[in-house]
């Protein structure tokens, strides 16, 4: 059984199979399988949902886990977490706009959006699991 404490590895991992799929959808869509990068969006979508709700529940049981760490590592960490936490926010309501005009059928838009989405994206599930690191290891 996973506890509460088993989250945070579980978080991570959910945001490193969140970075694959994007990377993954990104790879098919520049290969026009439209088919497969749709699957792998749809997917980095759901494990990202899953993560959100995980994530929040660990932290409303867990609350803020300061980071003990002393020296040049707290000068990389403190930078990192600060545009983590930033992009994370802005990027959910990207995620739902690009998802939103792909469903819709407005491609020009979609793409014009998610030239920004993409790298944000990844910049976020990404930094995720190298702030989980940084925490907890």
């Amino acid at each position: 059984m996973i506890g509460i404490a088993d989250l945070a590895t579980v978080n991570a991992a959910l945001n490193a199979t969140a970075a694959v799929l994007i990377g993954t959808g990104f790879y098919y869509i520049k290969r026009k399988n439209i088919p497969a990068h749709k699957a792998c969006m749809v997917a980095a979508m759901l494990v990202s949902a899953l993560f959100l709700a995980s994530y929040l529940f660990y932290h409303y049981n867990v609350g803020s886990v300061r980071f003990m760490k002393q020296g040049w590592i707290r000068n990389v960490y403190l930078p990192l977490l600060l545009t983590h936490t930033v992009l994370a926010a802005v990027v959910l309501p990207m995620v739902l706009r690009t998802v939103f005009l792909a469903f819709k059928g407005r491609f020009r838009n979609h793409v014009r959006i998610a030239r920004w989405t993409f790298p944000i994206w990844m910049y976020v599930s990404i930094t995720g699991v190298i702030v989980y690191l940084m925490l907890y290891h």
